[in-house]
């Protein structure tokens, strides 16, 4: 039974539904179960269910036609909003798509970064060196997110700053919850410290091996 939290009821549902479709659970033209046994395999009442085909009925995904059920729309005439399947990503997807953006963004910002950027990174960069230090984890990790936001922002590529701080937003609850601590911080300041300086010195190369080393795909 796909029991599901009770918070925004007819938005998990429709979201769980929205996942069953994409992965091929229900066909195109298929009709859904009754309402009774949505209820029961979701675990909700049946406003809940209601509420949660209409909202996909309106997005275009499913259509309902009175005293018959409710259909399984076109698929491709919409498309799950990204911000909606990142929140429903495993932290392994998640991580990778954070890896290979990352590689891709330093090497933009070797060759793109300005002043004010580097002013930036200096300053998220001090912050999560200081607040590793204080063992302040909330802290640190947010200004960890928001040095690698920085160097996606001093790319100059919008779509890969707007990528990366979408699936940053989804990543920092995961590590807020698989750290115990700073520690992780504190050993890997002199990495980045090297990050840094790569991208001031205008070294798309040597840049580009340093986030590989960070995200593990070299041994440092």
């Amino acid at each position: 039974m796909a029991l599901i939290n009770k918070k925004s009821l007819a938005e998990e549902v429709a979201s769980k539904l929205q996942e069953q479709i994409s992965l091929g659970q229900y066909k195109i033209n298929e009709k859904l179960p009754i309402e009774a046994e949505l209820m029961k395999s979701f675990g909700v009442g049946r406003s809940s269910i209601r509420e949660a085909m209409k909202l996909l009925a309106n997005s275009g995904l499913l259509r309902i036609q009175q005293g018959v059920g409710t259909f399984v729309q076109e698929v491709t005439s919409i498309q799950e909003p990204m911000d909606q399947r990142l929140k429903r990503a495993s932290l392994e997807d998640l991580d990778e798509v954070r890896q290979l953006l990352e590689l891709k963004i330093a090497e933009k910002a070797a060759i793109n970064r300005t002043e004010d950027d580097i002013i930036a990174m200096k300053q998220h960069l001090a912050d999560r060196m200081k607040t590793a230090n204080e063992g302040l984890l909330e802290e640190c990790v947010e200004a960890d997110i928001q040095f690698h936001i920085a160097i996606a922002q001093a790319s100059k590529n919008e779509i890969l700053a707007d990528l990366y701080k979408s699936v940053s937003k989804h990543l920092k609850k995961e590590f807020l919850r698989i750290y115990p601590n700073t520690k992780i911080f504190q050993d890997t300041y002199a990495i980045h410290e090297q990050l840094l300086k790569n991208i001031i010195a205008k070294d798309p190369k040597k840049t580009w091996n340093t986030v590989a080393k960070i995200t593990g795909h070299t041994n440092y």
